[in-house]
């Protein structure tokens, strides 16, 4: 199935994990640290309620908190798109916001990874093709194609058993692009 099937058929857990896994592996950009979305991760781990993310609204407003930075003005576009994900994820943890919001992460981390690939076109308006396979992509951006849909596939598969591989895959994604936003920092400095 392609990312976007993917996405339309997920539900609320899965929806939850798709687009907290976007921003998580986005977080070097904002500076954060490997630890700052894991209690969010938590409450999507919670199986005593109907619905995950009890705690959720609650998480979402101390990573806010935690990783607030300066007004957007200035910032580059990888930085502008993950501060849109935090600011733009739902206060709750269920309804069509929340698949509105997996969606648009989706779209933005994948841009972020093809403005910080040095083999891709960051050309504005660029999109990355989500109904297909990763071939032709640049290696980060494919390699942030698979993550996504094997998150996915791993909470649709598996369903709350599912998270823990899906933070691994996850950790792996945020490694590497703290490394290649390490690289840049050397770069440009």
């Amino acid at each position: 199935m392609s990312l976007v099937e993917l996405i339309a058929r997920a539900d609320a857990r899965g929806l939850a994990a798709s687009g907290l896994a976007c921003l998580d592996r986005c977080v070097p950009l904002l500076d954060g640290d490997d630890e700052a979305v894991r209690p969010l991760w938590a409450t999507l781990a919670d199986t005593t309620g109907e619905e995950p993310g009890r705690d959720w609204e609650h998480w979402l407003t101390q990573l806010r908190d935690r990783l607030a930075g300066p007004d957007a003005t200035g910032e580059d576009e990888a930085v502008v798109l993950a501060r849109r994900m935090l600011a733009d994820a739902p206060a709750d943890c269920s309804g069509p916001a929340l698949r509105t919001w997996a969606d648009a992460c989706s779209v933005a981390s994948l841009r972020i990874h093809r403005l910080l690939d040095p083999a891709a076109d960051p050309a504005p308006g660029a999109e990355v093709p989500r109904d297909g396979g990763a071939e032709r992509l640049p290696p980060l951006v494919a390699a942030e194609l698979r993550r996504q849909v094997g998150v996915l596939e791993l909470l649709a598969g598996h369903g709350a058993a599912g998270l823990r591989p899906a933070l691994e895959v996850c950790t792996e994604g945020r490694r590497v692009l703290r490394a290649v936003v390490s690289r840049r920092a050397r770069g440009r400095g």
